[in-house]
């Protein structure tokens, strides 16, 4: 494989599962001064970013650990998370949470927006502590490397809060290709639904008075200065280049992960925009499509993946899967109760996906969350910026309950094989072989992968000792290397020839200038 990475490094849990001692690594003293601890004693989490995502991973950790400190730099954002554990203490700056606090914190959760997730993971585990990081892990490949490299460095627990990796069709969906059953992939298809953020803008929104519950200064953190607005605040972040990775952030991270799993992708050689629609200086475009080259890996060979953004069934870009025209191409989630598997586990144990509120996980961080479309004066869906209107995505949406026959639309992904076809859902979260007369005859092979306790248990589980968890950095990391190119293949027209090894684009200086974040000066990012 690429990079030196062994076929090993797929396949999740440590290999001294089944050695572990019965009091977890943490009971071993050499261990335990690398900050391990016994399965018997509770962590001591920190979560930095409380509203939004950050709250739902908060409560996840609440259920079995112990939360020793909350950050946030909105602290009406925070409310409910500051509200909720009254006893610890809180602060806006998560420098003077660790500076004051770090002697009581074993783990940190860091679910703030994109732009900085590497900058305070890296200030965390640079003091020890075991870190679960929001997805989609950083916002471009050289932050995702290095964070690969400091969790080798400092020796600490890590995982990114992907959580479909966690869900029992995700594992199937691998299993399924590697017993051979579809046949030498060499095509795959990843789609994500349309934004609910605004794309397309001509120039940057009106600036406004900061509240008074927000530090808008720690807000930008790493980023240059600029004016408030609350076009950017508490979720349209994600739609601007310099904080968010757009749909390949919010949902290709999870609809991704089946395939990146399944073919065993390492670094690809390319990457280049097919096509899109909406390009802007500022902001993702509203939808295109991607294109990514991998080499072969062992004995599978090169495959193309084409990932296409905010995907409509009506889109001449929209992939209609061959010989599939009259098949839904989507499964439904937890299909496989008809197979005799489990209960999906996917967050904290079992039960499946959740968001905020109940609703479905997927916006993330501080300054972000899933409360919808963006806020405009031209009512649902539509923006007026200057006297120009602009159609979100969400009014570009089909209507609810609309099944399109034979078209990849919506969130999930398809795999092409020689000998038939599978699909996967959302965040891997269904899967199924096509067409589905033939899935209804199918047998599931044999487990091959551990399964997970729950994606945030996985996590503390690895805290104390335990097994790897199964999104740590040193399997995350390279996967949100090659999404990160996604971002940059909007903005840089050609095909893009990726040297992954030296973290570098052999073509095209104009890429290489968006391989690592402009810093401010004197906030330069080292291990």
């Amino acid at each position: 494989m690429s990079d030196g990475v062994s076929r090993r490094y797929f396949f999740y849990g440590s290999l001294l599962a089944g050695a572990v001692p019965a009091g977890g690594f943490g009971s071993v003293p050499s261990l335990r001064a690398l900050g391990y601890k016994p399965f018997y004693d509770k962590l001591n989490v920190a979560a930095i970013g409380c509203g939004g995502q950050g709250g739902v991973d908060l409560n996840d950790a609440a259920a079995t650990e112990n939360i020793a400190a909350l950050c946030d730099v909105d602290e009406a954002r925070a409310a409910d998370a500051f509200n909720r554990h009254g006893k610890a203490p809180k602060y806006k700056d998560y420098r003077a949470m660790l500076d004051k606090e770090g002697k009581n914190i074993d783990a940190c959760i860091v679910a703030v927006p994109d732009f900085m997730h590497a900058t305070i993971a890296l200030a965390c585990m640079q003091q020890g502590k075991h870190v679960y990081v929001e997805k989609p892990l950083t916002r471009t490949p050289w932050e995702a490397r290095l964070l690969r490299d400091a969790a080798a460095k400092y020796k600490v627990a890590t995982q990114m809060g992907n959580q479909g990796f966690s869900h029992e069709c995700h594992r199937v969906a691998a299993e399924i290709v590697w017993s051979g059953e579809i046949g030498e992939v060499r095509e795959a298809h990843v789609a994500t639904s349309p934004s609910t953020y605004p794309t397309e803008l001509a120039q940057l929104p009106p600036s406004k008075d900061v509240p008074k519950t927000l530090d808008w200064n720690l807000w930008l953190g790493n980023a240059a200065a600029r004016p408030f607005s609350d076009w950017y605040v508490p979720y349209n972040w994600r739609g601007f280049y310099d904080f968010g990775t757009g749909q390949i952030g919010n949902w290709a991270t999870h609809t991704a992960g089946p395939v990146h799993t399944a073919l065993q992708l390492g670094a690809p050689e390319s990457v280049e925009c097919v096509s899109q629609t909406g390009k802007s200086k500022y902001t993702y475009p509203t939808r295109g499509v991607v294109r990514l080259d991998f080499p072969a890996r062992g004995p599978m060979p090169p495959v193309s993946v084409y990932y296409h953004e905010a995907v409509r069934a009506s889109d001449p870009e929209a992939f209609r899967v061959p010989g599939m025209e009259d098949e839904a191409i989507l499964p439904p989630p937890d299909n496989l109760a008809d197979k005799g598997r489990p209960t999906a586990i996917g967050r904290g144990g079992p039960g499946g996906m959740r968001g905020p509120g109940g609703g479905p996980a997927g916006a993330g961080g501080r300054g972000a969350s899933a409360d919808g479309p963006p806020r405009g004066a031209g009512g649902p869906g539509v923006l007026v910026f200057q006297g120009t209107q602009i159609l979100t995505s969400a009014s570009q949406q089909p209507p609810r309950g609309a099944s399109p026959r034979g078209v990849l639309a919506g969130n999930g992904s398809v795999l092409v094989g020689s000998k038939g076809v599978l699909a996967t859902s959302n965040r891997g979260e269904g899967v199924w072989l096509l067409p589905s007369a033939r899935w209804k005859e199918y047998k599931l092979p044999p487990q091959l992968l551990t399964r997970s306790p729950g994606h945030m248990l996985d996590w503390v589980r690895a805290c104390k000792g335990g097994d790897a968890s199964c999104s740590n950095f040193g399997i995350t990391a390279p996967y949100a290397e090659w999404l990160a190119l996604v971002c940059i293949a909007w903005r840089v027209p050609g095909k893009l020839l990726w040297d992954s090894k030296n973290t570098r684009f052999t073509n095209s200086e104009e890429a290489n200038q968006l391989v690592k974040p402009m810093f401010r000066r004197g906030s330069e990012l080292k291990l």
